[in-house]
């Protein structure tokens, strides 16, 4: 189905194994081609911002931890460390607006929040918007699940904006969230544990402030596979806000 106006063009990928800014070059072709998309995934790898190169041990640490099988990536979206591999899965969304990001900024997590919370609601979980103190990238717009009576953190959102070279107002964002499918959380807390460790930052985390979809419904299909089609559904209809 072609997109309407407005509505994404889906950006196919040609495996699981994207570099982790693989979704970065979204926002030059969304400056040629309206609202752009993509669900994909990476190797295995930590990804950091760049505040984290004001720790002194960081390129260390980063050239450790490569040895050890996990690849350190800079990205520019903001937030603090994630892990990224099998079990996950990344949901971009680029578009242009008209006026200072910080305009767009809310519609835009509420955006990629809403289309998270419908296709994870069609798999039997129920999530909303929420801070979940302890989870590795806490932010104000984790998606969490309720458990235990708690909210516990199932997928984090990020975003970054550029002014479009040309324009004296408008901006190309870039909405990106990553979701917790079927990976090992206690595992992936312990990995973004000890880089912290390793660069002195102080933070730590805690493994049950996440979860991971497959251990709240009983699956017997590739959860992967089912997110990404009933994904692709609602952005045939989605809008760019």
């Amino acid at each position: 189905m072609a997109p309407g106006p407005g509505s994404f063009a889906l950006l196919r990928t040609a495996g699981p194994g994207q570099d982790a800014r693989f979704d970065e070059p979204l926002m030059e072709l969304a400056a040629r081609q309206g609202p752009t998309a993509s669900i994909w995934q990476t190797e295995r790898s930590l990804v950091v911002p760049r505040t984290y190169r004001r720790f002194e041990p960081f390129q260390a640490a980063c050239e450790h931890f490569a040895r050890q099988g996990w690849p350190v990536t800079v990205r520019q979206t903001g937030g603090g460390i994630v892990p990224q591999g099998p079990g996950i899965v990344n949901l971009s969304l680029a578009y242009r607006v008209e006026g200072p990001p910080l305009q767009h900024s809310e519609a835009g997590y509420q955006l990629i929040c809403g289309l998270l919370s419908d296709t994870l609601e069609g798999m039997g979980i129920r999530a909303f918007p929420a801070p979940v103190d302890g989870a590795f990238c806490d932010g104000r717009y984790n998606l969490a699940v309720r458990r235990n009576d708690e909210a516990v953190k199932i997928a984090g959102t990020a975003q970054m904006w550029r002014r479009l070279p040309g324009t004296s107002n408008s901006h190309i964002g870039l909405i990106h969230a990553l979701v917790l499918l079927n990976a090992d959380t206690g595992s992936l807390t312990r990995i973004a544990n000890a880089f912290e460790t390793a660069i002195g930052s102080g933070r730590r985390y805690r493994a049950d402030r996440v979860v991971s979809a497959a251990e709240l419904i009983a699956a017997t299909h590739d959860l992967s596979a089912s997110f990404a089609q009933a994904m692709e559904h609602l952005l045939t209809h989605a809008r760019a806000v």
